[in-house]
């Protein structure tokens, strides 16, 4: 039971964001634990995830979930322990997945709850859980590379993109991970075993792009747009598929970015190779949630599937931490370590 003295401590939206998101943009607040009732579960945060989609959330434009409130947490899903339980399928102690948000604290009346037995429980919140099930989802079902095939992979060394390297080699294409910066190609050269390994940022990137696709490109996993799509479009071959799981370089826009207009060519590439560019948001796929766990489970535990979490310690710190992700300063998945 905890004492009633503790706060729960929420980080709210304060303010819409223009532009790329700013500290003054969240705010934290602490208030008085809530109360349980029957069929009720307090939840203790022990882990936070952060991801890109939470920016498009910040804004009141029309998406495929509801924006944030102002003056409500910042969405996001935790791991959490039960602290309090007036709910029988759940006993004080159980950790689970959950939807608690930016909190320390949750009242649950136990639905879209998960219970994990796991050693590093966090793993939930990305390779064995949304980011994970993302590249998942979008490489296997969408993408469906074929063996020889060639899939290129954006942000390849995220919580996303890390995995769908991995998942295309399994498949045996020749896959091509595109990143930034040295230390995050040495990544995905020597760790991940891409076949080959680019930095988006070099001044050369698209003709290096296109000496390591000499065939072509058959996939590209979209999680980044910008510089690196209008790189591959001129690559893609006939019945080409693009995964579209994110566009991080545009989430932060406030009008059509400076150049030419790109759509043109994109829309014009898109008819003449007859290419499928499909978006994809995970909650439309939980019908393949168990087979993605078991799966991915499977692969871990044959070290077929490797991982890398990017921790940050301290609840304090998310807003921080979530605006380096949408700056690319992550290196893997980033999770708020919250409480032991």
């Amino acid at each position: 039971m905890l004492a009633r003295m503790e706060k729960n401590r929420r980080i709210v939206l304060a303010r819409r964001p223009v532009g790329a998101p700013v500290a003054s943009d969240m705010r934290l607040e602490e208030v008085a634990l809530p109360a349980i009732g029957d069929g009720q579960l307090l939840l203790k945060t022990l882990f936070l995830s952060l991801d890109p989609y939470m920016r498009g959330r910040m804004s009141e434009d029309r998406s495929y979930s509801p924006p944030i409130a102002l003056g409500d947490p910042i969405v996001g899903r935790t791991i959490s322990r039960v602290a309090e339980s007036r709910n029988r399928d759940y006993a004080v102690g159980d950790v689970v997945m959950a939807n608690s948000g930016w909190q320390t604290h949750f009242v649950s009346d136990g639905t879209a709850l998960r219970k994990l037995d796991m050693q590093h429980p966090s793993l939930a919140l990305g390779v064995l859980g949304s980011a994970g099930f993302a590249a998942y989802i979008g490489l296997l079902e969408i993408g469906k590379p074929k063996p020889g095939e060639t899939v290129a992979v954006a942000a390849a060394t995220g919580g996303v993109g890390a995995t769908v390297v991995q998942l295309a080699r399994l498949r045996g294409a020749h896959t091509i991970a595109i990143a930034g910066g040295a230390d995050k190609v040495a990544y995905a050269r020597d760790v991940l075993r891409a076949d080959v390994a680019l930095d988006h940022r070099a001044p050369d990137f698209a003709a290096q792009l296109k000496a390591a696709a000499p065939n072509g490109i058959d996939v590209y996993f979209e999680n980044v747009g910008g510089d690196v799509l209008h790189a591959v479009v001129p690559l893609l071959n006939d019945r080409a598929r693009i995964p579209i799981c994110g566009v991080i370089a545009w989430y932060n826009l406030t009008e059509a970015p400076a150049g030419p207009d790109f759509s043109p060519s994109l829309v014009r590439t898109i008819l003449r190779r007859r290419a499928l560019m499909e978006g994809f948001v995970v909650s439309d796929w939980l019908h393949k949630q168990e087979q993605f766990f078991a799966d991915m489970t499977k692969w871990i535990d044959d070290g077929a599937i490797v991982y890398r979490e990017h921790v940050v310690d301290g609840f304090e710190n998310a807003p921080a931490a979530f605006i380096g992700l949408l700056d690319g300063k992550n290196f893997g998945k980033v999770v708020v370590k919250v409480a032991d």
